[in-house]
C-alpha cells in the first residue's frame, strides 16, 4: 500500500486511528531500542494515544478531516516543536535552544499530522554522529545529520519525517536508508525555529516511504505550492547526467545503479544526455564547506567562548575552521552561491535539459558509526540551493540501499516532484 492510501484510509476510518498508532507503538518499542531513531524521553504511547484522541474529536466527520489526519511524524531534533526538549544532539544546557516552535512543525499539526517524538540529529546537524544505526544493517551509518528521521521512516515509525540539509543531510541518509528524501529549493520552507547551521546553506526537508507523499505534504508546507495540471510531459524533456569530475567522486558501485536507472528510463522513452559538467566541483566543494564553517562559527561564538569543553572534537574542528574566515571572504562565498547556480543553468540550457540524474552518494552506507559519510555529491546543488529528491533505485550485493538523486533547476520544484513520482515508478517496476 502506498503512503497516500494508507493517509487516507486514515482520514475515511477504513483505518481506525487508535488501533493503527498502537501498532505503530509497538513496533516502536520493539526495534528503537536497535535502532536508536528517537531522541530519549521525547516518545510516549499514552501522549501519542491521547493526542490522537483529540484529533478524533475535532474532526469527527470524515469529510471534514484533514489532509494529515493521524499521518505519524517524526522532527528531527534542530527544530522545536512545543512541549518537547530541544537537545541539538549537543552537551550544551538545553535553555539555550528554547524558542517558539518552528512554523514547519505547526503546518504539519495544523493538517493532522501526530509528533512521535525528536528525531536523532548529529551534534548541531553538524559531522558529530549520534547513536542511529542502519535499518538495514545496524554495523553501519544510517547518514547524516538527519539520521533519526531517515531510518525512522524507514522502519516505520512514522511515515512523514523532518529534516533539515546544509550540505547532504536529507539526501544522502535517504539514500543509505532506502527512503525517499526531499530538499526543496532554498527558503521554500521557513526556516524560523530551527537552531542554524549556516543561514546560507540551510534548508528544510523531508523524508517519506515513497514518492506518493511528495505534493500532499509539500502542499502544506510550502505556501506557494502550486498542482498545476500544465506541466510538460516527462517524455518530452530530457535529463542530464553530468560526466567528469564531479561524477567521478562516486564509486564504481553506485554509478551502476545510476546507470541501471538511466537504461530503464530510455527503454521509457525518457532522453537522456550524458555530457562533462561542474569541471569546477573541486572549488564549488571547498567554497561550499568554507561558507558553512564560517557561518557555524558565527551562529556559535559566543556560546563556544563559553561552553568550548562541551563540543565535539568534530565540531570544535568546523568551529575553529569557520573562525580563520574573514567577514571579507564570507561575504564573496555567500555572493558566489548565484554564480554557481548560473554556472549550472548555461549548462543545463546549453543541453536543454530539464533535469540532473546523479548517485544520491558516492556509495553505500559505510561501515562503522564513526561518520556519516560523504557529502560531496550534494554539495553544489546545496550551495546553489537548487531543489534534489532522493528516490530508492535498488540494493546492491551487502544488503544495502542506493539512491537515485533527481536535481531541478531553482524554483522549479513542482516539476521535479512530478518527474521524481513517474521516475521512481519507472524504476520500482
Amino acid at each position: 500500500m502506498k503512503t497516500c492510501e494508507e493517509l487516507e484510509a486514515l482520514r475515511s476510518g477504513k483505518l481506525g486511528l487508535l488501533s493503527y498508532l498502537d501498532s505503530v507503538c509497538s513496533l516502536i518499542e520493539k526495534e528503537d531500542p536497535v535502532i536508536h531513531a528517537l531522541v530519549p524521553g521525547t516518545y510516549g504511547r499514552k501522549r501519542i494515544i491521547s493526542d490522537a484522541g483529540r484529533l478524533l474529536h475535532d474532526f469527527p466527520k470524515q469529510e471534514n478531516r484533514p489532509a494529515l489526519f493521524g499521518l505519524p511524524l517524526g522532527v528531527k531534533d534542530i527544530i522545536r516543536v512545543k512541549g518537547f526538549p530541544t537537545r541539538c544532539g549537543s552537551k550544551l544546557p538545553q535553555h539555550l535552544f528554547e524558542g517558539a516552535e518552528a512554523s514547519c512543525v505547526t503546518r504539519l499539526k495544523q493538517a493532522g499530522a501526530l509528533v512521535m517524538g525528536k528525531t536523532v540529529t548529529t551534534e548541531f546537524a553538524g559531522f558529530e554522529p549520534g547513536p542511529t544505526r542502519n535499518p538495514y544493517n545496524p554495523g553501519h551509518t544510517p547518514g547524516g545529520s538527519s539520521s533519526g528521521s531517515a531510518a525512522g521512516v524507514s522502519r516505520g515509525f512514522f511515515q512523514l519525517a523532518l529534516g533539515t540539509q546544509t550540505a547532504a543531510s536529507v539526501i544522502r541518509p535517504a539514500a543509505y536508508c532506502g527512503v525517499v528524501g526531499f530538499k526543496p529549493s532554498f527558503g521554500r520552507i521557513a526556516l524560523d525555529g530551527i537552531l542554524p547551521f549556516s543561514p546560507s546553506a540551510d534548508h528544510v526537508g523531508f523524508f517519506c516511504k515513497d514518492t506518493s507523499l511528495l505534493p500532499i505534504v509539500s502542499t502544506v508546507l510550502i505556501h506557494d505550492w502550486e498542482d498545476r495540471d500544465n506541466l510538460p510531459d516527462l517524455e518530452k524533456v530530457k535529463a542530464g547526467i553530468p560526466e567528469g569530475p564531479y561524477l567521478s567522486q562516486a564509486t564504481e558501485n553506485t554509478i551502476n545503479f545510476l546507470n541501471r536507472a538511466a537504461a530503464i528510463m530510455e527503454e521509457k522513452g525518457i532522453s537522456i544526455v550524458r555530457f562533462e559538467a561542474l569541471s569546477n566541483i573541486e572549488k564549488i566543494n571547498d567554497f561550499h564547506m568554507r561558507m558553512i564553517s564560517g557561518e557555524m562559527a558565527r551562529v556559535h561564538r559566543k556560546w563556544y567562548s563559553k561552553y568550548r569543553d562541551l563540543y565535539s572534537p568534530k565540531t570544535v574542528e568546523v568551529i575553529e575552521k569557520g573562525l580563520r574566515v574573514d567577514n571579507e571572504e564570507l561575504q564573496k562565498l555567500v555572493s558566489g552561491r548565484e554564480s554557481v547556480r548560473d554556472q549550472i543553468d548555461r549548462e543545463m540550457n546549453e543541453h536543454e535539459i530539464r533535469f540532473w540524474l546523479t548517485p544520491s552518494a558516492t556509495d553505500h552506507a559505510p561501515e562503522g558509526l564513526e561518520s556519516t559519510g560523504s557529502p560531496i555529491m550534494s554539495l553544489p546543488w546545496t550551495y546553489a540551493g537548487m531543489p534534489a529528491i532522493s528516490i530508492p533505485c535498488g540494493f546492491d550485493k551487502a544488503g544495502l540501499p542506493h539512491g537515485l538523486q533527481i536535481v531541478g533547476k531553482f524554483g522549479e520544484d513542482e516539476l521535479l516532484v512530478q518527474f521524481a513520482q513517474e521516475l521512481s515508478d519507472m524504476i520500482t517496476g
